[in-house]
């Protein structure tokens, strides 16, 4: 079983120009760390014999009511007296009882104390409050702390930063405020918010303090270059995007607002700011994810406003991010040619005000009539693209037949034993997660360390065995992915009544939770000379009847010999194109969409008369290359090499 989260994470940008003083990163060679460092701790820590079951709300608000914890019902977290916090530190100045500064994620159980910055897991709160301290030290949970060479370059580049009004050529300081967008926006704003301009680089420098205020904790680096009558902006964060996590703009939110406008980017909300004089908090992520770890900072406000955007994909990420924050208290800015978003319509000289009192309450009764879904038909219609989900990189003729991966559907992957399914959908799926889209991956028949290195090396596309010196390099890139493992295998019998129920569950998750999930399941047995069907999947017709898509992978090398490998999309509710396109397989990367160097070619040569024609590269009619390779059985890692030639 694959299953596959529709959800995002940004991808890391150079920064322009490109210069004789560019380094790595396209940082200036003065802010360029040293060589990479292993990220993970020397020690090893033992593997969890059990693995660690979800926690559910009432499970947390049972142990708070046991240890005698007060709390307090959030929106999308409880309220608790904070344990890292001493006591002097929890009261108000005119003595009042313990503030609750300990705010506990209700879907995940995990936590985080507004006094300390401590958090954690459920399991470290567990450790805390009955006294263990295998995940407590000094009240800051490990991890907590940032890096000493990210403080350093942190800090190395904030001080290089000048505000824009400060530029000693004032042409520069135009130039950098066109690129941005920025003419409309007044210089109290951009110190109001301490935006900063790297003139190395060219980019603007939008701080992360901590909620306080007081610490800077990183910084994103907002790149501007030509392309074509546009303009092409590129981010680097500091940290890395895997451990940023900046509501930009917290600093300057009061105890006492209840309202707040969340957008997309950090231009966004300097302009709805300036215009509307509300709150406004820009998502580190922008549209691609909303991290757990930021629900806290959002627990005051009783209204939320979400203007991330003017295209479909924004708004389908509003909604989804608003049944995260509880959709009661949310409401949604629509995309349109009169809604763009708030820096365009700031700059069209738009009222912005007014475009906030037009949102719609993302809360609504479970019946609608066509009214409401109107103008979302027409993003539709006018999006197709977009509407047609994220497309694969590697894989362009599943686009020509499937258009695009989208949220909300259910996927049915089947194919014989040995053909190379776990393969190819590992790399489908790297596909995509490189793309941002949050990958879930769990298998009941390979460990997630074989799988892990499956899609490691689809991702370097060689061997990291023969190359153990870049293995660092590597896996620091793969780790930045969106890429997360469940921690059950072992093969799982169950009946087909079992899995039907099985197959409803997943398409029901996918509806109410906006996400894709893929399944493979494995065929019926059937003769080795007949093509599999979609009546070929295991079980009753259920889990054809519930997919939204269905694919096969076809083996007729089991037959007819190598090089008869081909994919067959055989349901496509979408808009019902189905298809088969031929797969080859490289051994060496371990992929189905690059073909091996060594593969046979027709080559153009001239004739007598100067004519083109196509001649057969060496060796016999239907002769099979001497490098060509195959997929080794159901086994998805083929490290060893193989001497041996390969039979027709």
């Amino acid at each position: 079983m694959w299953v596959l989260l529709r959800g995002g994470y940004p991808l890391r940008a150079l920064l322009p120009p490109r210069g004789e003083w560019m380094g790595r990163r396209s940082l200036p060679r003065s802010f360029v760390p040293g060589p990479p460092r292993r990220r993970y701790r020397k020690e090893v820590l033992p593997a969890l014999e059990v693995p660690v079951l979800p926690v559910t709300t009432t499970e947390i608000r049972q142990y708070l009511r046991t240890h005698g914890i007060p709390f307090q019902d959030g929106h999308s977290c409880l309220r608790a007296p904070s344990p890292f916090v001493e006591p002097s530190q929890g009261k108000d100045p005119s003595g009042a009882a313990a503030s609750f500064s300990l705010f506990i994620d209700k879907t995940t159980g995990r936590f985080l104390c507004m006094t300390s910055q401590a958090e954690g897991s459920w399991e470290d709160f567990q450790a805390s409050v009955e006294g263990r301290k295998d995940g407590v030290k000094e009240g800051v949970l490990l991890g907590e702390a940032p890096e000493a060479e990210n403080s350093e370059e942190v800090r190395r580049i904030w001080d290089r930063a000048v505000p824009l009004w400060e530029l000693p050529d004032a042409e520069e300081a135009q130039l950098a405020r066109v690129m941005f967008s920025l003419t409309k926006v007044t210089d109290d704003t951009l110190k109001r918010f301490r935006v900063q301009y790297l003139r190395p680089a060219r980019s603007l420098v939008f701080p992360w303090f901590s909620s306080q205020g007081l610490g800077l904790r990183g910084l994103k680096l907002l790149g501007a270059e030509g392309q074509g009558d546009g303009v092409r902006y590129m981010e680097t964060t500091i940290p890395r995007p895997g451990a940023y996590h900046n509501l930009f703009g917290l600093p300057l939110i009061s105890r006492r607002d209840v309202e707040v406008v969340l957008t997309s980017r950090e231009l966004d909300s300097l302009a709805l700011s300036q215009a509307t004089g509300l709150p406004t908090l820009a998502l580190p992520r922008g549209t691609l994810s909303l991290p757990p770890l930021l629900l806290p900072y959002l627990e005051q406000f009783r209204r939320i406003i979400l203007w991330l955007g003017d295209d479909l994909r924004s708004w389908e990420a509003a909604k989804l991010f608003a049944r995260k924050l509880n959709p009661k208290r949310c409401f949604l800015v629509r995309p349109g040619e009169q809604q763009p978003r708030p820096l365009e319509a700031l700059t069209r000289g738009l009222n912005l005000t007014r475009i906030l009192r037009t949102a719609l309450p993302a809360w609504h009764k479970s019946i609608v009539s066509f009214r409401q879904l109107r103008e979302e038909v027409l993003g539709e219609l006018s999006n197709v693209e977009q509407a047609a989900g994220i497309r694969w990189s590697r894989f362009p003729d599943l686009n020509r037949l499937l258009k695009g991966h989208r949220k909300g559907e259910l996927t049915v992957f089947t194919g014989p034993t040995g053909s190379g399914k776990t393969t190819f959908i590992s790399e489908y799926a790297l596909d995509l997660c490189t793309q941002g889209v949050n990958t879930l991956w769990g298998s009941f028949e390979i460990s997630n360390v074989r799988l892990a290195r499956v899609m490691l090396t689809q991702f370097a596309v060689g061997r990291l065995e023969e190359q153990l010196d870049k293995y660092d390099e590597w896996a620091d890139r793969f780790e930045d992915l969106p890429l997360y493992f469940m921690t059950f295998h072992g093969q799982q019998s169950i009946r087909i009544a079992a899995q039907d129920y099985i197959v409803g569950a997943f398409r029901k998750f996918a509806t109410d939770n906006n996400c894709h999930v893929t399944l493979v399941i494995h065929p019926r047995k059937e003769d080795d000379d007949k093509e599999l069907q979609t009546a070929s999947i295991f079980g009753s017709a259920k889990a054809s009847q519930e997919a939204d898509n269905v694919l096969i992978l076809q083996d007729r090398k089991l037959v007819t010999g190598p090089g008869k490998r081909y994919l067959q999309v055989s349901k496509n509710r979408f808009d019902g194109d189905v298809g088969v396109f031929p797969l080859e397989f490289n051994k060496s990367s371990l992929t189905f969409s690059i073909p091996p160097k060594s593969k046979a070619r027709l080559k153009k040569i001239k004739d007598d008369n100067g004519l083109v024609v196509k001649k057969p590269s060496s060796g016999k009619k239907g002769a099979v290359p001497r490098n060509s390779e195959t997929c080794s059985g159901c086994d998805p890692i083929p490290y060893q090499p193989d001497s041996s030639k390969p039979t027709g």
